[in-house]
């Protein structure tokens, strides 16, 4: 039985977009574009969901000096699928459904087989989501930017 061949780079960027697709997805919707995927695969639990602590470093305007921020509750689980991919799920808060959903997608995504029709129904649709999400929260913050300099030199007239 010969091992199989390390991912490409490009193998590993889609699997680091999916993870942390699946990651941010809400509990909710992730479980119904997974239900309504109709799947259900063999696969045997290598590490049982877990919920635990994370640190979460910032970084001083985004690029400077890394700092801890805090901590966040995570839930983390592994899964085996009866082909032999193995599927990490990391997700936030409380949430052992979420995370071991995630690592079965995980799994299957490295099966050529599954590839497209997950990205189609399930990580393209969680991507428009989070883009739409992105655009909210910009428009949002846009509403309430003040331009201080227009501000100072129109009550200096």
């Amino acid at each position: 039985m010969s091992s199989p061949s390390p991912p490409s780079d490009a193998d590993a960027r889609r699997r680091q977009r999916w993870l942390s697709l699946l990651a941010k997805a809400p509990a909710a919707r992730l479980e119904s574009l997974w239900q309504g995927l109709g799947l259900m695969p063999a696969y045997s639990v290598l590490r049982r969901p877990e919920i635990g602590l994370v640190m979460v470093q910032g970084r001083i305007s985004g690029s400077g000096a890394a700092f801890c921020a805090g901590e966040m509750t995570a839930t983390r689980t592994a899964v085996r699928l009866d082909t032999g991919e193995i599927g990490i799920g990391y997700v936030g808060g409380r949430a052992p459904r979420q995370a071991e959903i995630a690592a079965v997608i995980d799994a299957l995504g490295q099966r050529s087989e599954w590839r497209d029709a997950l990205e189609a129904r399930i990580v393209a649709p969680l991507a428009a989501e989070a883009e739409a999400r992105r655009r909210l929260t910009a428009a949002r913050a846009a509403a309430t930017k003040v331009d201080f300099f227009t501000v100072a030199r129109e009550a200096g007239t």
